[in-house]
């Protein structure tokens, strides 16, 4: 018998439609926004396809390199991509998945933007770094109506233009922020850079920023110290009069995760900054950019889940063992399944918290409360759930899983930024109770969402009760922060699944993770789930 005689492998899963997902398409019917489903689905056959899947392999292989000086010892300060990089680029732009909803006239455009980015994010996770900080820089810079109206037409543009040029010379454009030092993380209050202001009205920014993703973005929102306190400064990479700021790139981060992205040390040296905001307002200018940029981390997270069950419902149909395949063995139909609930009430809040963004960005004051306190909820509870949904995931493929042919490894090693990002697990739990301190009125607000379901399933209405309970000791909530969040993202979910869910989901999700009858692990699901219906809405449509 030849010795190099493969069987029972399974298929290469590609060249199909990675947007033909119910929940997706089911959110977009659910918001008036039917007549965008052609353009999600035609994101997810470029997404689903050998070509785009290369190009994330490719991206992927050939980090970026930095190059400091050119060969004549000029400082340049430049990252150099891959073309595969480029062509990612050029398509997430060209799909509008950057600043382009602030332009949008159409219906749902936060929403179809997020289903957009959650069927294309499958293929690279790096360039959808700068991809994600585009779309939420815009509400930031509208701080400064100078800047925005010369900018803002340029960022919602879709054509990706990569090169450093002046600003207003290029097609479109490319934002960042720099936020993070070394001796503050998340205490962002703690920074030490300065910024000292010019009689022209610009101001000279000196300081040693330890994480700036995406360094070849055109420009940058930035914290600094001035004079009247915290504040927020555009800073471009190319000044109007075409010389190069200071942007001292120091290295490139050896991080976990994507290799695809470059993420930096800079140093500001002298480097101009115009003021966004007000002096002392940094904090409060760029935290609706940080808001967007944590709707996209849960967005993420949750299509990663998606990504990971549908590589393992894909890998079971067709691998035999002991017999039968393994999409038949009972005990992996569990796990397929309790895997599956994960990823879809994730993705369910996920597209939820964009529609209500459409809202909340319409005017709708009730609803920018509700966004306030359900996306801090949403961002610390899904992408706390992320990496053991990845771990899962990937063991459902075994020792197959654990090359990185499989891309497997891949999701599992980017599946811990989400939560790491823009405020880790305690600042995002914490910050759920900060909002609700500064807001009081943003409880009732969340609890009116929830009670919406009321009287549809015992088990949802037992554990709003019991939440509502959580409430009533103020004295010890901050050590129960974790616990009292998590059960508020997981009646948030439940909620929307009893009230918008597939039948099937909704009962698993009920009997599961409200009525608490599951074990530790995935796989757990208690007898009587419709395991069949739920493996079907995620199984890929090849």
């Amino acid at each position: 018998m030849p010795t190099h005689e493969v069987t029972n492998q399974v298929p290469p899963m590609v060249d199909f439609d990675a947007a033909e997902q119910p929940v997706i398409l089911e959110a977009l019917r659910r918001a008036g926004a039917e007549s965008a489903i052609d353009d999600v689905r035609a994101v997810g056959k470029v997404a689903g396809s050998a070509e785009a899947q290369a190009l994330g392999d490719l991206a992927e292989a050939h980090p970026p390199v930095l190059r400091t000086h050119d060969r004549y010892g000029h400082r340049i300060d430049e990252v150099e991509y891959d073309p595969s990089y480029h062509r990612l680029m050029e398509y997430a732009v060209g799909f509008g998945l950057h600043a382009a909803p602030w332009a949008d006239r159409g219906p749902s455009p936060h929403l179809v933007r997020a289903a957009k980015m959650s069927v294309w994010s499958q293929v690279d996770a790096g360039h959808g770094c700068p991809i994600s900080m585009t779309y939420a820089v815009v509400p930031a810079l509208r701080a400064n109506p100078e800047l925005a109206a010369q900018y803002e037409p340029l960022l919602v543009a879709k054509e990706y233009d990569p090169g450093l040029r002046v600003p207003s010379t290029k097609r479109g454009l490319i934002a960042g922020m720099s936020m993070t030092e070394k001796q503050g993380g998340s205490d962002v209050r703690a920074n030490t850079t300065a910024a000292v202001p010019n009689a022209d009205g610009t101001y000279r920014i000196t300081g040693h920023k330890w994480f700036t993703s995406a360094p070849m973005s055109d420009f940058f929102l930035v914290l600094a110290q001035a004079p009247g306190g915290l504040s927020c400064f555009f800073v471009p990479r190319v000044l109007p009069d075409g010389t190069r700021n200071t942007f001292n790139l120091q290295r490139l981060k050896d991080k976990l995760g994507n290799h695809s992205n470059a993420s930096s040390e800079v140093e500001y040296d002298d480097t101009v900054g115009w003021l966004v905001g007000a002096e002392g307002r940094g904090v409060p200018t760029i935290i609706e950019m940080v808001n967007l940029t944590r709707l996209d981390c849960t967005l993420g997270s949750a299509s990663g889940m998606r990504a990971g069950v549908a590589m393992a419902v894909h890998h079971a149909t067709h691998r035999r063992a002991f017999g039968a395949h393994l999409i038949d063995q009972p005990l992996m139909r569990n796990v397929l399944a309790d895997l599956a609930l994960e990823a879809e009430g994730a993705t369910t809040v996920a597209l939820w918290l964009a529609e209500v963004t459409d809202r909340a960005v319409a005017g709708d004051e009730t609803a920018d409360r509700l966004r306030r306190i359900a996306l801090a909820v949403s961002k610390y509870y899904v992408c706390k759930r992320g990496p053991i949904h990845a771990a899962e995931a990937l063991e459902c493929l075994g020792g197959n899983g654990y090359v990185e042919e499989s891309r497997m490894p891949r999701l599992y090693r980017e599946a811990p930024l989400m939560s790491v990002w823009e405020g880790s697990g305690n600042v995002a739990a914490l910050d759920t109770l900060r909002a609700l301190a500064k807001q009081p009125e943003a409880l009732g607000v969340f609890f009116d969402e929830v009670e919406q379901a009321r009287g549809a399933d015992a088990r949802l209405d037992a554990a709003i009760g019991a939440l509502r309970d959580q409430f009533a000791d103020f004295d010890t909530i901050q050590y129960r922060a974790r616990r009292v969040v998590g059960e508020m993202a997981q009646v948030l979910q439940g909620s929307l699944l009893v009230r918008y869910g597939h039948p099937a989901v909704a009962d698993g999700f009920a009997a599961s993770r409200l009525g608490r009858d599951h074990g530790d692990v995935f796989g757990t699901l208690p007898h009587g789930v419709d395991t069949g219906s739920i493996i079907e809405r995620v199984t890929p449509k090849l």
